[in-house]
């Protein structure tokens, strides 16, 4: 039986510090989301996620967030291509923003939505550190 490719994507805080590797490999994918405008200076969004609406029209509209994206795409296919062909058991994808809230969210879970439609041979797991340790109840900063 054939082992799939264990992809596993990430959000965090980088005030948090980035998450290990548990997979004993070592290495994977680290995108620093902080050069993006961020949504969580606008008080509207203060308590909402990059899962919102309202956030991702901000992010899709006012940001470079999906040329940043096409960008991690990329380099990110050329791995899960050639981990999948030589049967590699492990890929971790990251990534960070300051607060784990917004960006890092957007991105983590458009990362996964990418991988999941173009390798259906890979297994993704999205992980929100950051918001999963919150209950995913953000306050007012």
């Amino acid at each position: 039986m054939e082992n799939k490719l264990q992809i596993n994507v990430r959000s965090f805080s980088y005030k948090k510090g980035i998450p290990a590797d548990t997979s004993g490999n070592g290495g994977g994918y680290v995108f620093d989301c902080r050069g993006i405008l961020n949504p969580g200076r606008i008080q509207e969004y203060k308590t909402k996620t990059g899962r919102d609406q309202e956030v991702k029209a901000y992010l899709e509209s006012e940001t470079k967030i999906q040329e940043f994206l096409n960008a991690a795409f990329a380099m990110v296919d050329i791995s899960i291509q050639d981990y999948l062909d030589r049967g590699f058991s492990n890929l971790d994808i990251n990534f960070g923003c300051t607060g784990g809230q917004h960006r890092s969210v957007y991105s983590a879970d458009a990362m996964a939505q990418h991988i999941a439609e173009k390798f259906p041979a890979a297994k993704v797991e999205v992980q929100h550190v950051e918001q999963e340790a919150k209950n995913w109840i953000n306050e007012v900063y």
